[in-house]
């Protein structure tokens, strides 16, 4: 059984709105906090708590008791400085583990130097996933895990189709490591060197974004 996690969700604009909804989904504990009341009346009812406050000030945020939580996510996007300011107080405060959200390329550094263990900017993640998916039709689905390696899911070449994992050498020919096939909406995670590819599914796999790229050219 997963463990249940605790989360601050700081800022319920359209991110920190989804993320709370998400984590809720996923069975976590979420208190949702922003300074508007509307927001957070609008999301009172859907999260664990909610609370309206200014997260710039530092007895509010020492109220919320943020050493208690598991991950703090700073999720404000349409002011920086209180972004900032923000993510700085978690970590003075003694918040486990700080993930701030970018709006521009060049915060990241700022947040970074601030305070937050993570950053993640969606904008420039949509903008990436977008270039991607609209280079190659066998693209289905991806994510980064460091800088140039991804996961990505892909439809099963028709040269691969009837072949198998010994048979097509994948990790030396494509130089991609198959993770796992996902076949009418299962997904075997069992691979063995005679397992088959199947025309009609898809396949898990983990490579150099170049590599991935160069075998599933641009339409």
């Amino acid at each position: 059984m997963k463990t249940k996690k605790s989360v601050l969700i700081i800022g319920l604009g359209r991110f920190g709105r989804h993320a709370a909804l998400k984590m809720m989904e996923l069975r976590h504990q979420v208190m949702a906090v922003d300074k508007d009341e509307s927001r957070v009346n609008a999301l009172a009812r859907l999260v664990t708590n909610a609370q309206i406050g200014d997260s710039t000030d530092e007895e509010f945020l020492r109220s919320l008791g943020v050493r208690d939580f598991d991950v703090c996510i700073v999720a404000i996007g349409d002011d920086f400085q209180s972004s900032l300011e923000t993510t700085s107080l978690l970590k003075e405060l003694g918040a486990r583990h700080v993930v701030a959200r970018a709006s521009r390329e060049r915060h990241e550094k700022f947040l970074l130097r601030n305070g937050a263990d993570e950053v993640v900017y969606p904008e420039k993640q949509v903008a990436e996933w977008t270039a991607i998916s609209a280079m190659s039709e066998q693209i289905l689905d991806y994510f980064t895990i460091s800088e140039g390696y991804s996961v990505f899911e892909l439809s099963v070449p028709a040269e691969w189709a009837g072949h198998t994992m010994a048979e097509l050498d994948v990790r030396k020919r494509y130089g991609v490591n198959v993770l796992g096939i996902k076949d009418k909406g299962v997904f075997n995670m069992s691979i063995t060197p005679d397992t088959v590819f199947s025309g009609d599914a898809s396949v898990l796999v983990l490579g150099r974004d170049r590599d991935v790229m160069n075998y599933f050219p641009i339409k």
